[in-house]
């Protein structure tokens, strides 16, 4: 594809040769002579000078380097959009594979692919266009809009109910059991049974090995747009909200609330029964232990305001020292006080 093509196709402005071929994308170590790369963040800009790519996608053109320009308010955006210029995901066949199970009370919608060993249950409702890989299993009663798009190995588990567009990974698993015991007399724990159900809205994104719980009573609820990482867990009765990225390993406790455009670094850990409103950033590892404002950055395990924390994290390593200091000062301030009184004496 020419440059000046490709111009046109994500609506860049072009600075440079316009006939340069571009024959795929890559970051700007790995790209070559016919690869598009891009710069999203400046403080990289270093890098540009060393890049072999023959074009980058930019928001304004790099002083000193000759190289040809897609100049773009979003780089990182428009160098996603350029990826699928060039690469499209295989898509297996219109049809029910032979080894699949599909009840008959099941209703599912015109192009859909079902592949071998899936299971679909009693009275499920599956909307156009979906795409259940091998070893998929839909319980009964799921309803599914269009366009969904299940990985092997993926589950849907009774009742859920699952918007248009939503992905989910390898063994992504919709509507477990919350984690709901009472403790008996005895010491013994007896199981709750979980009656609600899970919900999740349109264009969400649930990725490998994430669990997004059932409700013990009512439901839990991913919002529109929402997009989990590996390894997320979501517990009973939670509400995920519109836009958050919640990062891999982040563990949310039940009845936690996320307002709009949260996100949670890896491993945040979210204890229950409490909102991180619009617009939060907690950082990788931090532990939310109570409510967090609009707009806050938190950091640490108990987290608090993620400024305050860098300095108390930059000033830890320094405890020892200060703490001989501290010990040094109190010896002869002890040492003062002894000669003071012999002196009065």
């Amino acid at each position: 594809m020419k440059l000046l093509q490709m111009a046109a196709a994500l609506g860049c402005e072009l600075v440079g040769d316009p006939e340069i071929e571009i024959r795929g994308v890559a970051g700007m170590e790995q790209a070559g002579p016919g690869d598009l790369t891009f710069l999203a963040n400046p403080k990289y800009a270093h890098k540009v000078k060393h890049t072999r790519a023959g074009a980058i996608l930019v928001t304004e053109p790099v002083r000193g380097i000759s190289i040809a320009s897609l100049l773009s308010a979003n780089p990182y955006l428009d160098f996603a959009r350029a990826l699928e210029l060039f690469y499209t995901p295989p898509r297996p066949p219109v049809g029910i594979h032979p080894l699949a199970w599909v009840a008959a009370s099941a209703r599912i919608g015109e192009g859909a692919s079902i592949g071998p060993f899936v299971a679909v249950g009693e009275n499920v409702v599956l909307g156009r266009n979906a795409v259940l890989h091998p070893s998929v299993v839909i319980y009964e009663g799921a309803q599914i809009g269009d366009d969904f798009y299940a990985h092997s190995h993926a589950v849907v588990r009774e009742f859920c109910r699952l918007g248009h567009r939503v992905t989910l990974g390898n063994g992504a698993v919709v509507g477990g059991d919350g984690f709901g015991f009472a403790r008996q007399a005895d010491g013994r724990h007896y199981k709750i049974v979980q009656s609600g159900v899970t919900v999740i809205e349109d264009d969400v994104e649930i990725q490998a090995l994430c669990s997004i719980d059932r409700a013990t009573v009512g439901e839990t609820r991913v919002k529109r747009g929402a997009k989990l990482d590996s390894l997320v867990q979501v517990g009973h009765a939670c509400v995920v909200g519109e836009d958050n990225i919640l990062c891999a390993q982040v563990g949310l406790a039940g009845s936690s609330i996320l307002e709009k455009n949260v996100l949670l670094a890896g491993q945040a850990g979210i204890s229950g029964h409490l909102t991180i409103h619009d617009n939060a950033v907690v950082y990788a590892q931090s532990g939310i232990g109570g409510d967090v404002e609009a707009g806050a950055v938190m950091s640490g395990s108990p987290a608090f305001e993620a400024a305050t924390w860098r300095r108390a994290v930059t000033a830890f390593p320094k405890l020892p020292e200060l703490l001989k200091t501290m010990r040094d000062l109190a010896k002869r301030v002890t040492e003062l006080e002894k000669a003071t009184q012999r002196n009065h004496a």
